[in-house]
């Protein structure tokens, strides 16, 4: 049972953020130093990728650790106590739709990063090399 209210637990949910997370921003922050231009939240492409980076055909995602299921691909959602059959469905599909948009942007020929939100915060740098590496910087 969840212990808040419809309401106490609508204005919860409504507190995540889908765009401009903290790790989204650092790591654009890190691109724009680096002298590389990009797109927020791209709604030409299929699951608008948080940073498309146009010029180089390069669409990148910074997926939450709990949304899209890190670690836990075979099996999302264990680490949920409650309610824990919508949950497990809920990332579950998240990690399907993943997958489709991952396709349908390599079909279009675009290259598709994803980044852990932990990845990010962790070794920012990393990350930003990686990226910068497939655009020649």
């Amino acid at each position: 049972m969840d212990v808040l209210t419809k309401d106490q637990r609508h204005k919860t949910m409504s507190h995540i953020r889908a765009k401009n997370t903290k790790p989204e921003i650092l790591l654009r922050k890190a691109l724009w130093h680096r002298g590389l231009r990009y797109r927020k939240n791209y709604k030409m492409l299929p699951g608008s990728p948080d940073i498309a980076i146009t010029r180089y055909h390069i669409a990148i995602f910074v997926d939450g650790d709990f949304w899209h299921a890190k670690g836990h691909q075979e099996h999302p959602g264990e680490q949920i106590g409650s309610n824990k059959e919508y949950w497990q469905k809920k990332l579950k599909r998240n990690v399907e739709r993943d997958k489709e948009v991952n396709d349908e942007l390599t079909d279009m020929g675009w290259l598709v990063l994803r980044f852990w939100e932990s990845d990010i915060k962790k070794d920012l740098q990393k990350c930003a090399d990686m990226i910068c590496e497939y655009c020649g910087k």
